[in-house]
């Protein structure tokens, strides 16, 4: 690079050993391998005992963007393994420059980097960090998303709209990913998007687990799925935890009138647990809870994996509709974001674990069995 581009740079550099996003560091505490199933915390152990396992394993690369390089740490830490060093700036025209600081050829790459507001941002920091490797005669790359922001444009519902979902998937491809890790996608049917292999990981263990340990007694327990569309999510969350579930109907009887919400199940009494993908401006869910309330449900715990929190999801949840709120740290919590009621769960050593599978050819999906 000649010293006029250099000047373009902004003296803006994310070294993956700093354990810091682009903009903001986040101070809301995070609760991990304590509530995780048992072999997965006896595995973190394992790892854990010896921090310098990169000797042992020096085809493995990690790297992580300024999405969420706490997330990345942490999954690091979990495997015993470092993250390797990468420079990332920004022109002062908002480009993005790139280059890998340890040699990658012929190695098994995962970058990680979820697709989180700002979404555009950082997945074209993503498809970058994805051609350097790919340059770099990397042997396997590896985009470790564990938040995939388009996943909820996965079909037309009216005409002349884009399947930004499909898209996106086109374009990872493209840029030479060989395969994709991603939580919790919106729905299913966002895997067959990409043309390359897809690890879908349900982090419902890790909030299941979490649920558990406050020893409520599942006679009291019953989950709601917060719309029609989260059904088959609720139910599998309601299996795991023995309990019944319900569901909050919302239609639209005509235009310009406001929508009905009905419930189905009972709830009269009973602890109910919300379970979503994600919540973003909250609406959806706090309509759904207001309802429960009037059904005379006792308390409630919304759950997601994917804490987006645009406003006004904040002032929303935080107005004592909700016992507690629990999400994970698939996205990064930011200080302006935490409220009381909020507990973040920590994925990481979920996705350090499927990272070691991958890596060594062995099953992903047994992890949930």
């Amino acid at each position: 690079m000649d010293g006029g581009s250099a000047e373009r740079l902004e003296q803006f550099s994310i070294n993956c050993e700093i354990n810091e996003p682009v903009n903001e560091k986040p101070t809301v505490p995070i609760i991990n391998d304590v509530i995780l199933p048992t072999f997965l915390q006896a595995k973190c152990l394992e790892n854990a005992v010896n921090r310098d396992n990169t000797k042992l394993n020096p085809k493995l690369k990690l790297f992580s963007g300024t999405a969420n390089p706490s997330l990345s740490e942490e999954i690091a830490w979990n495997m015993g393994h470092e993250l390797e060093k990468i420079t990332i700036k920004r022109f002062a025209d908002g480009e993005i420059y790139i280059q890998l600081q340890e040699s990658v050829r012929g190695c098994d790459v995962f970058l990680i980097q979820p697709t989180c507001p700002p979404a555009n941002e950082n997945l074209m920091e993503l498809l970058v960090m994805i051609d350097a490797c790919r340059r770099a005669s990397a042997k396997n790359i590896t985009a470790v998303i564990p938040y995939f922001g388009y996943a909820r444009a996965d079909r037309k519902t009216q005409n002349r709209q884009s399947i930004a979902a499909k898209l996106v998937g086109n374009v990872i491809t493209e840029a030479g990913a060989d395969r994709v890790i991603a939580c919790d996608l919106h729905s299913g049917q966002s895997m067959g998007y990409f043309d390359i292999p897809v690890d879908h990981l349900q982090c419902q263990p890790v909030i299941t687990d979490y649920l558990a340990s406050k020893k409520i007694s599942s006679n009291d327990l019953v989950v709601v799925s917060p719309d029609v569309g989260g059904v088959a999510r609720a139910r599998a969350f309601a299996k795991k935890l023995d309990a019944p579930l319900a569901i909050v109907d919302k239609r639209r009887q005509e235009h310009n009138l406001a929508e009905v919400m009905n419930l189905i199940g009972d709830v009269k009494g009973k602890v109910a647990v919300m379970v979503d993908d994600m919540i973003d401006t909250a609406g959806t869910i706090c309509k759904g809870a207001e309802l429960l309330h009037e059904e005379g449900v006792r308390e409630i715990y919304a759950c997601c994996t994917h804490g987006v929190f645009s406003p006004p999801a904040i002032e929303l949840l935080s107005s004592g509709l909700f016992e507690e709120v629990i999400t994970t740290n698939t996205i990064p919590v930011m200080d302006r974001h935490y409220f009381p009621q909020l507990t973040v769960l920590s994925v990481a050593n979920l996705l350090g674990e499927t990272i070691w599978r991958v890596h060594g050819d062995r099953s992903v999906s047994s992890i949930f069995q």
